[in-house]
């Protein structure tokens, strides 16, 4: 099988293809056949080291302080093509989804996980693409709508930076809430942001809607605190979705802002995370939007575009094409 590999820290040139021995799932495990699997700007930061100011260092010292000591690829949707002694619960063919997490290791041709691991039946209503993005904007944008900002019926919400795949997945999840949406994109994804649930769209470079807002999503982190502070109702809620080490020691330290509160953090990878996102799924309140697919071999270049932070939808690679 062919598998990706990071050689060192920098551009999307360092991504190499090696070939490897399509492993056998021991005791307890599922061999993965995969078919489809995201790229997305976390992939981009991890293999280029390019972080918010202040994460650079941490980041090295995590997975490596010469070279990317993860492997690249951290969602996936494919097919059961093996399984080991002791399996119960998945079978040979069956379509799956699911996450190989921090450590990474996607973006091959199979993979093994633990059959109790964060892996999950595909859903029929999800193709291999939608499934390999299911998870990257949604776990994020759930996690900070429903419990931490704690957004109900009737609030007003910005979306800023609204139709990728943390955006798109906010503006849908917080219209299924019962929100008001407002979100800004640039005018070519206008269009997008509405069928997405956005009553309100303006282009970022013009500036952000009128306020007064309950919550400010924050995808990109361009606004911060002293730009998004005029915009949030008295009780509203700023959420940093992207921050530096700055922004994140100050909403630890400080929180609250007078009667608002300032919201960044990471959002949880696990099962019950993934399962809520299916439910919220299945109830019609979130799908993936699925941008540019391209095929495996090309990975590199979906790595230039990933890292352009402009992308409409997800971005996703498909191993129907493997590199030669």
């Amino acid at each position: 099988m062919k598998i990706a590999r990071y050689t060192a820290y920098g551009g999307p040139e360092t991504i190499r293809f090696e070939d490897a021995p399509i492993p056998a799932p021991g005791p307890g495990e599922v061999l993965v056949r995969v078919r489809a699997a995201p790229v997305t700007a976390g992939d981009a930061r991890l293999r280029s080291g390019m972080v918010p100011r202040g994460l650079g260092l941490l980041l090295r010292v995590a997975i490596g302080l010469t070279r990317p000591r993860v492997a690249p690829g951290w969602a996936f949707a494919g097919e059961v093509a093996g399984v080991g002694a002791g399996v119960t619960g998945w079978s040979v063919g069956q379509r799956v989804f699911g996450l190989t997490g921090f450590k990474g290791g996607a973006h091959r041709e199979y993979l093994v996980i633990t059959q109790s691991g964060t892996i999950l039946p595909l859903p029929d209503t999800l193709s291999f693409e939608a499934g390999a993005a299911f998870f990257f904007g949604g776990l994020t944008a759930a996690e900070f709508l429903i419990d931490r900002a704690k957004v109900t019926a009737g609030e007003r919400v910005l979306v800023a930076g609204a139709t990728g795949a943390v955006g798109g997945a906010a503006v849908q999840i917080a219209r299924h809430l019962g929100a008001k949406v407002a979100a800004t994109a640039s005018a070519a994804n206008h269009d997008l942001a509405r069928r997405m649930g956005a009553s309100e769209v303006s282009d970022y470079r013009d500036g952000s809607p009128a306020g007064p807002f309950d919550v400010v999503i924050d995808v990109m982190g361009k606004l911060g605190w002293d730009r998004a502070a005029p915009l949030l109702a008295p009780g509203g809620r700023l959420v940093l979705v992207t921050a530096d080490l700055s922004a994140m020691l100050g909403s630890a330290l400080r929180p609250r802002r007078g009667d608002r509160r300032v919201i960044t953090g990471t959002s949880k990878e696990d099962l019950p995370s993934m399962l809520r996102l299916v439910g919220l799924h299945q109830e019609g309140a979130y799908t993936p939007v699925v941008g540019q697919v391209l095929p495996f071999a090309h990975l590199a270049e979906a790595h230039r575009i990933a890292e352009g932070f402009h992308k409409p939808g997800n971005l996703v690679v498909t191993m129907d094409q493997t590199p030669a």
